[in-house]
């Protein structure tokens, strides 16, 4: 008949450890995937970012002045490009909220400013933005945003 021993699966114990195996490596992998998902998503910041400030070279030699919102630069509801919709960005970008982030653009005199801060700070991102028509951009760590005074990104931080 039926021998036991040729017909034998596998033991509670061996699945419990199977089982504890994988999520120690799930335990390891998520929070690396997590900073992998917030470097991506602050790259596309910085990203939108140049985008906005090429556009604002565009706007303003059709124009002959900055764009004062996201919404001048963003596509028309209907008809053609005007001044107050230039269709020189995406819908995305121009309604404010790109990948993770929130884009705020203002005018100032003589140029304009742009401010990047994450919709959720720490799951979203972990740095905001900030840069004006000089193109330089700045980079804060923390929930709070961005300023002129802050560092330039990608430069070291003083040693204090």
């Amino acid at each position: 008949m039926f021998n036991r021993r040729q017909r034998r699966g596998f033991s509670l114990i061996e699945l419990l450890i199977v089982i504890a195996i994988i999520l120690v490596i799930i335990t390891i992998a998520v929070p690396k995937y997590q900073k992998a998902q917030i470097f991506v998503r602050e790259t596309a910041a910085l990203k939108a970012i140049q985008t906005i400030h090429t556009m604002q070279v565009q706007y303003q030699a059709q124009y002959g002045r900055f764009a004062t919102s996201l919404a001048e630069l963003g596509p028309p509801p209907s008809g053609a490009p005007s001044p107050a919709a230039a269709d020189l960005i995406g819908n995305d970008l121009a309604n404010g909220v790109k990948q993770g982030y929130r884009f705020t653009l203002a005018a100032v005199p003589g140029g304009y400013t742009i401010n990047a801060n994450p919709v959720v700070y720490g799951s979203d991102g972990t740095k905001s933005f900030y840069s004006d028509q000089t193109m330089v951009i700045r980079e804060n760590y923390g929930p709070e945003p961005a300023t002129a005074s802050s560092k330039e990104q990608g430069s070291v931080a003083p040693a204090k």
